[in-house]
């Protein structure tokens, strides 16, 4: 179920591809021991790339408030789902084709470097519909777009997300609008963002690298995405994803490697070990008995979470329910250089 690997991820793999909020920061800050981590990663000699959903802002002010936070990035290694929504209208348009824009800056721009005519209002050369997260998008707009989808005008939409992380708490996401739009006309939407290929495939194209791994805090996107794209994954435990998340994941969404953070790129990545219904692996005992989780013993973060991941998905997969986790405790991340 989980892939072992004897010597550090960053042998194995030439390019890393990281989803942002969750993985790099979280509410505006970066998360502690991530941009040192990242450091390290280019010292390797792989390939880097922040690979996110939201097509808002161009890839230079992604890599702007990356350095900010003290991560180096270039715009070049900032690879958005604007960029793969424009690709793939070019390559089935053409250039030159007339796009109707539901969106911000980010989408205008990707839209304009593949050599696109991004409208704000329909005309008879009008070919497709192009939406992405907006906060500044009018309703009017909305159902314009809308009734021109159901006309039979093509949709490629940049993403599906329904939340978006704000100052305020979770608050409704792109994929509200496309859902919105969608029903309405009756069709289903091209999708470029993960955990659509799309995204995926341009930020290979774009950065480089033969042996890829999608780094990500998201079930749903970053490694249903990495699923769609047949690469590997590591999923960091610093994010959306919990314990009953995950002991609940299907085979789609079930990464190759676990680790409590990005540490665990740098580390070998041993697989527990199952008998008799019992998973052990580094202290760590776990189980499920009558329904329900159970884990014994101290060790690695990491462990922990590779120890359950395994008890879950064989009870999920032998009887089709998601283990209760009520009352298990989860161990907390060690902070930079310290090691339990």
């Amino acid at each position: 179920m989980l892939k072992s690997c004897d010597g550090s991820l960053l042998e194995s793999y030439d390019l890393a591809m990281f989803d942002l909020d969750g993985v790099v920061y979280v509410s505006g800050a970066a998360i502690d021991g991530v941009p040192d981590r990242l450091r390290r990663v280019r010292e390797a000699g792989v390939h880097l790339a922040f690979v996110t959903n939201n097509a808002s802002r161009t890839p230079e002010k992604v890599a702007a408030n990356l350095d900010r936070l003290g991560i180096e990035a270039q715009p070049t290694d900032v690879v958005t789902s604007a960029q793969a929504a424009a690709r793939v209208v070019r390559e089935r348009f053409g250039a030159g084709a007339h796009v109707l824009l539901l969106g911000g800056a980010g989408l205008e721009a990707a839209l304009e470097a593949e050599d696109l005519v991004a409208q704000s209002e329909p005309d008879d050369d009008t070919v497709v519909v192009v939406s992405g997260y907006g906060p500044d998008v009018l309703w009017k707009d909305i159902m314009r777009a809308a009734t021109l989808v159901k006309g039979g005008l093509p949709y490629v939409a940049s993403n599906t997300d329904m939340t978006i992380p704000t100052d305020y708490g979770q608050a409704p996401g792109h994929g509200m609008l496309v859902r919105a739009i969608s029903e309405f006309a009756g069709i289903e939407p091209v999708v470029a963002g993960k955990p659509s290929r799309p995204l995926l495939d341009e930020t290979v194209r774009r950065v480089g690298g033969q042996r890829p791994l999608m780094v990500g805090d998201r079930l749903d996107t970053d490694i249903e995405g990495a699923h769609a794209v047949e690469v590997d994954s590591l999923l960091v435990m610093t994010g959306v994803t919990h314990l009953a998340e995950l002991v609940a994941a299907g085979p789609g969404e079930r990464p190759t490697y676990v680790s409590a953070d990005l540490e665990g790129l740098f580390e070998p990545h041993r697989v527990p070990e199952a008998a008799d219904g019992t998973v052990e692996l580094g202290g760590w005992t776990a189980r499920v008995l009558d329904g329900r989780l159970q884990v014994d013993g101290d060790g690695a973060a990491s462990d922990f979470w590779r120890a359950v991941a395994v008890a879950g998905w064989t009870h999920l997969d032998e009887t089709g329910e998601a283990a209760s986790v009520d009352g298990v405790s989860v161990p907390e991340v060690p902070g930079p250089g310290e090691h339990r």
